[in-house]
């Protein structure tokens, strides 16, 4: 690939570079997190990270592990900084967000470090083009810290069973109600809009259930509001993990396989809704 195998200029050392064969593979993860301007990226030996957040409320996260990238590389322990994911995502989509067949968009991405712009050289058809994009400083995160060992309740559903509810679902409802339970019902999803109630059940020998993991009965509302960005993240997956720890804090982690057939994640963190009583359960 020529971008790859471009040599950095003389006398530049970039704190990260990387560089993918087909630039999609990277702005379709993007865009299952785009629910703001703004995205924290953060680079490590490991791979890249793009957080995105609302109010304190929602955070999501797009993995992008350094296997994926033809070549990453980052010079420092980690590398951090704010960049606009809606002109990022412009600069990644230049040449259209679908290419003819047999062809795709090649990708570099540099940056210098703190205070510079990050660059991508995207090239497609022998056309290369040159974007620099103004970069910030890095806002602090919300840690939600969901370490395996607070999570109380873990499912792990084929993503297709979820993409039913959500569209079975009354979406006029301000909450998701989600019980995880190891008795009956096991999994219900639950929505009060203006048609009345409506509740969903799987049991845990669903075929869409792999994996169940319930210690307790927990009943947790969600703003279905907060919920709605992590549909476009729903809609690229294979496999959905839910996770609840003791304070109702939910993790909903999608395993996305692209076109050629690597794996990334993209994780949404979501706060109960603090308006619920226990009268209302």
């Amino acid at each position: 690939m020529p971008l790859s195998a471009q040599p950095a200029a003389s006398g530049e050392r970039y704190a990260l570079s990387a560089s993918l064969d087909n630039a999609r593979h990277l702005s379709s993860l993007l865009r299952a997190v785009h629910f703001q301007d703004h995205a924290t990226c953060l680079a490590t030996a490991s791979g890249l990270r793009v957080t995105v957040e609302d109010a304190k409320c929602i955070q999501a996260n797009a993995f992008i592990q350094a296997e994926i990238f033809q070549e990453f590389s980052v010079q420092e322990e980690s590398v951090m900084f704010r960049i606009s994911l809606s002109v990022l995502l412009d600069c990644l989509t230049i040449f259209g967000t679908s290419s003819l067949p047999g062809t795709s968009t090649a990708l570099r991405m540099c940056y210098r470090g703190y205070g510079y712009p990050l660059m991508l050289f995207l090239e497609e058809g022998g056309v290369v083009t040159v974007c620099k994009i103004n970069t910030q400083e890095p806002e602090e995160l919300l840690d939600f810290d969901f370490c395996s060992t607070k999570v109380v309740n873990k499912i792990i559903l084929q993503s297709e069973g979820l993409r039913e509810a959500f569209a079975e679902l009354d979406m006029t409802s301000e909450v998701l109600q989600i019980t995880m339970s190891p008795d009956k019902p096991y999994f219900r999803l639950s929505t009060f809009g203006n048609a009345g109630s409506a509740h969903l059940d799987y049991p845990r020998d669903s075929d869409l259930m792999e994996a169940f993991h319930c210690n307790q009965t927990q009943t947790n509302r969600y703003k279905i509001s907060l919920l709605k960005p992590s549909t476009k993240a729903l809609a690229l997956s294979c496999k959905v993990s839910i996770r609840t720890d003791a304070q109702g804090f939910l993790s909903l982690q999608y395993m996305i396989r692209n076109e050629d057939g690597q794996i990334c994640f993209v994780e949404y963190y979501c706060c109960p809704d603090e308006n619920i009583t226990e009268a209302e359960l």
